[in-house]
């Protein structure tokens, strides 16, 4: 169980560094100039996050049901189609700037803006939904855990969760995950946490994402989006 909690852990930076890092990378690569390092460094992010995704389904390598399999490879497929919809529409979108108001430009926010962060976060929210669930009826049976390392990693994954839903625009999605997994996680998982990592892990990183979505909330009147309000470019 102290190898999942380090694998936890490993998950959730990693999961930070591909959500929070390429918009960040905004400057032109320069061996193809149309693209930004940006884009490049996103082509990575379901070839690392997706192996670790199953690595965490997994849990102790026991054998698993072919139903759960075939729900996990249904939303990495939502999650991989999301993602890799907002990569293209997002990289050529860069490029139309010049062409506001044509038929071009809002086709592609559009797939950029809206129907790939819905697809991509369905896939984020129903795997962590599949996750509990698995953990939920594959509790382990010693208490041997680092907590810290888990309380340091759903610290980390909540603050990154409220981070790209609010910047997504999926209040809706995402703000109805968050709350639900923290109202029944304290109420029904309290007794089983110690023999559940992942549940523990969830249940702070909700906790954590709700708290910055009601502090977020007070403070503009709403959720807008950290662009909308001169956050971020």
């Amino acid at each position: 169980m102290r190898r999942l909690s380090f694998l936890i852990l490993v998950f959730a930076i990693l999961f930070a560094v591909f959500f929070i890092g390429p918009p960040l990378l905004s400057q032109w690569f320069s061996p193809y100039p149309l693209m930004k390092i940006g884009d490049v460094f996103d082509i990575l992010t379901p070839l690392v996050l997706l192996p670790l995704y199953w690595l965490l389904y997994r849990l102790n390598g026991e054998k698993t049901a072919l139903s759960g399999i075939t729900l996990f490879v249904v939303l990495a497929a939502l999650w991989v189609e999301g993602q890799a919809m907002h990569l293209a529409a997002n990289s050529i979108g860069h490029l139309l700037e010049d062409m506001k108001g044509s038929d071009a430009y809002h086709l592609t926010a559009f797939y950029d803006e809206v129907l790939s962060h819905y697809m991509w976060h369905f896939g984020i929210v129903g795997l962590s939904a599949l996750l509990l669930w698995r953990q939920w009826h594959s509790p382990f049976h010693e208490e041997r855990t680092w907590l810290w390392l888990l309380i340091l990693a759903g610290v980390i994954h909540g603050f990154t969760f409220f981070v790209i839903v609010i910047e997504a625009g999926t209040a809706p999605l995402g703000v109805s995950f968050a709350v639900m997994v923290t109202a029944l996680g304290w109420i029904l998982g309290r007794k089983k946490m110690r023999q559940q990592p992942l549940l523990i892990f969830f249940l702070v990183s909700c906790s954590v994402a709700t708290a910055f979505f009601i502090g977020w909330a007070i403070y503009w009147g709403g959720l807008p989006e950290f662009s909308q309000v001169g956050i971020i470019d």
